[in-house]
């Protein structure tokens, strides 16, 4: 699963880099080293400006979401916690997420994202052994260090104050063998190339959206433990991506990790 990322580009590179055409933030876009489920986080889609006729064209947004879909049928925002991630091979069909794969899909702008290890401690003492195993976060990005459009999906959620919530969730995939190590699923990354056809609310062809997905290819991305202080959702900056004094990175001669 992915249930923390980073996200810290300022708000001008991204309506730069997405070529946004309308900024529907309200306040300012604060760099986050800890981004966690419920959180508001920005993301980039294609939608109809409010009110708008329904032959006007639909405008590429930036705007920001509550990370956990709720979808628009959900009794409360609770579940949203719950649905932060939904699986690539199966988010078409399921109930929670199908209509927003067919029109409602978004990318959401990351630098990397995290995920724990659990360590082996295969030295360690019995007595040791019978507790929770401890687990090592490792911060994954691309290696040249380029934006993640991480795939997403988006609902609209009305509230008891008559209020519609924005929600998103994170769309996850198999992780290629040299990260598979650490986590089995990563996010799901949508190529610039595919942009337009993804964030498309006109393209609701089911197999032909699937088709815009493509799996990472092995070798891309770079994976290297980071303090545990990641582990707390209070703690936030760049100190939490940077590489640990503890731990081996991903590839090294070690095999204290693998």
């Amino acid at each position: 699963m992915c249930g923390r990322y980073a996200t810290t580009r300022a708000r001008q590179e991204l309506l730069d880099e997405f070529q946004v055409q309308f900024d529907a933030v309200d306040g300012d876009i604060e760099p986050d080293y800890n981004v966690a489920p419920t959180k508001q986080v920005p993301a980039v889609l294609t939608r109809r400006p409010k009110d708008a006729p329904e032959e006007e064209a639909a405008v590429r947004q930036l705007r920001t979401l509550r990370w956990g879909l709720v979808p628009s049928w959900a009794k409360d925002l609770s579940i949203g916690s719950r649905m932060i991630n939904a699986r690539v091979e199966t988010a078409h069909e399921k109930p929670s997420y199908r209509r927003a794969f067919a029109k409602r899909r978004c990318l959401l702008p990351a630098d990397g994202y995290f995920e724990w290890y659990t360590l082996q401690g295969q030295d360690e003492p019995a007595e040791k052994k019978s507790k929770k195993p401890q687990k090592q976060p490792f911060f994954i990005h691309p290696k040249d260090d380029a934006l993640m459009a991480i795939a997403g999906l988006y609902e609209l959620w009305k509230n008891p104050a008559d209020e519609w919530v924005w929600t998103c969730t994170v769309i996850t995939t198999d992780a290629p063998d040299d990260l598979g190590r650490i986590h089995d699923r990563m996010p799901m990354v949508v190529e610039p190339d595919r942009w337009q056809a993804w964030l498309d609310p006109a393209l609701t062809d089911v197999e032909e959206v699937r088709g815009l997905l493509v799996p990472a290819m092995a070798g891309t991305m770079e994976a290297y433990p980071v303090s545990k202080a990641v582990n707390n959702v209070k703690n936030n900056g760049p100190q939490l991506i940077e590489p640990s004094t503890n731990g081996d990175s991903l590839g090294n001669d070690s095999d204290a990790l693998f």
